[in-house]
C-alpha cells in the first residue's frame, strides 16, 4: 500500500522474487502528505552531518542501492542513478582538522577525496573558510523512478488508484481481506500518513517538514553538488539546480511557507555571488523516526499486515538493501534485523 520510492522498490523486488502484488495507492501532489519521495533530492550521502560521520550502515547500503537503481536503468533503459562528489564547506579550522583526521581512517578512505576540487564554483560563490570533497556520492531521479513504474504497473493492473480505507480490512485466519481483494498480506509503505494508520499509529513517527527551492542559475554548469547549511544539486534540465532543504517539527500543514522561502534564498545568496532565479516552491513531511531507524516489521496480533516505512530523509540509500531484507524475511530466509524491528518499541 503506497508508491512512494519504498512501495516502488519493494514492489518491484517482490515482482522480481515471483509474488503476485497489487499496489493501492492515492496519487498525490507533491505539496500533500505523504508525497516527500515526489520533491526529494535522492542524494545518498555517505559522510554526513557537522560532525563528519559515515552514514548508518553505508558499506552494505551503498554496494545494494547501485546494483539496484543500475540493474533497474539496464532493465527499463531509463536513466536515474548518476554518480556525483559533494564539495562540503568547512566553517572554521575545527571543521578541517576534523576532516583530515577521519579522512585517514582506513574506513573512511573510501569516501574522502584526497584534495578538494572547488574550481567548477570559481568566481560563482562566495568566499568560505575551506572544502572537503566527498567521493562515493549519487543522485537517484526519484520522481523519474516512481513516474515510470507508475504508468508501467497501471497499464498492467498491478497499480490501483484509490484512497485506501484501513477501517474495511477483514482479517481472517491466514489471510487478509480487502473488500473484493484477498491477500496473505498487506505491506504498507505510507510515507508520512504511516502516522494515521491505525494499525501501526503506536509507533514513534516525527513528522518533518521540508522545504526546497528549484532554481534557475543560468550558465555555471555546476556538475558536482555543494554543501553548506543548504545543498544546492545539479538537475537534469538545464541551468536547474534543487536547493534546499528546511526542517521543521510539529508543523500544522505541509504547505510551502513564505518564511522558509525567505530562509532558502538567504541561505543561497550567502553562498552565491551571482544571480539566480526561482522557479518553483515545494515541501512535504517526511516520516522520520525517533530513533532515526526504519519501521519495518509484522503487528504483533495481526501477522497479515506487514510495515516498511521511516526512511526520512535518506530514503535513496535505505531503501533498497532493507526492500531485499524484507524480502528474504517473507520468503523465510532471515529474522527482521533487530535494529529496524518495530517491535523494539514494543
Amino acid at each position: 500500500m503506497g508508491q512512494g520510492l519504498a512501495g516502488t522498490l519493494l514492489a518491484h523486488q517482490l515482482i522480481a522474487h515471483g509474488y503476485k502484488v497489487l499496489i493501492i495507492d492515492n496519487h498525490r501532489e507533491p505539496t500533500l502528505m505523504g508525497s516527500s519521495s515526489k520533491i526529494a533530492a535522492g542524494v545518498i550521502n555517505p559522510i554526513t552531518g557537522r560532525r563528519i560521520v559515515k552514514s548508518w550502515r553505508i558499506d552494505a547500503l551503498l554496494p545494494s542501492a547501485k546494483k539496484m537503481y543500475q540493474d533497474i536503468e539496464r532493465q527499463y533503459d531509463i536513466d536515474i542513478y548518476k554518480h556525483y562528489t559533494i564539495l562540503r564547506t568547512f566553517k572554521n579550522a575545527h571543521d578541517e582538522n576534523e576532516w583530515h583526521l577521519r579522512s585517514q581512517w582506513v574506513e573512511y578512505q573510501p569516501f574522502c577525496c584526497p584534495e578538494a576540487d572547488p574550481s567548477v564554483f570559481g568566481g560563482k560563490i562566495r568566499d568560505f573558510y575551506g572544502f572537503g570533497e566527498i567521493s562515493q556520492a549519487a543522485k537517484v531521479d526519484m520522481p523519474v523512478l516512481i513516474q515510470f513504474f507508475r504508468k508501467k504497473w497501471l497499464s498492467e493492473g498491478v497499480l490501483l488508484e484509490s484512497v485506501f480505507d484501513h477501517n474495511a480490512l477483514i482479517m481472517a485466519q491466514n489471510n487478509v481481506v480487502y473488500k473484493n481483494i484477498i491477500a496473505q498480506k498487506i505491506i504498507f509503505c505510507e510515507g508520512a500518513n504511516g502516522s494515521k494508520n491505525i494499525f501501526f499509529n503506536w509507533l514513534p513517527f516525527n513528522l518533518d517538514k521540508g522545504e526546497l527551492l528549484i532554481v534557475k542559475i543560468p550558465n555555471v554548469n555546476f556538475d558536482k553538488i555543494f554543501k553548506n547549511n543548504i545543498s544546492i544539486v545539479p538537475l537534469k534540465e538545464k541551468d536547474h539546480y534543487w536547493v534546499g532543504a528546511t526542517n521543521e517539527w510539529n508543523s500544522e500543514n505541509d504547505l510551502p511557507s513564505e518564511d522558509k522561502k525567505a530562509l532558502i534564498i538567504n541561505e543561497l545568496r550567502e553562498i552565491l555571488s551571482i544571480p539566480f532565479e526561482v522557479i518553483k516552491h515545494q515541501a512535504a513531511f517526511r516520516p522520520t523516526v525517533k530513533d532515526r531507524r526504519p519501521l519495518i516489521g509484522f503487528h504483533p496480533r495481526f501477522p497479515q499486515l506487514a510495515f516498511f516505512n521511516g526512511f526520512g530523509t535518506k530514503g535513496a540509500s535505505l531503501v533498497p538493501y532493507w526492500a531485499n531484507h524484507l524480502v528474504a524475511v517473507l520468503k523465510g530466509e532471515i529474522d527482521i534485523d533487530k535494529e529496524v524491528n518495530i517491535n523494539r518499541f514494543g
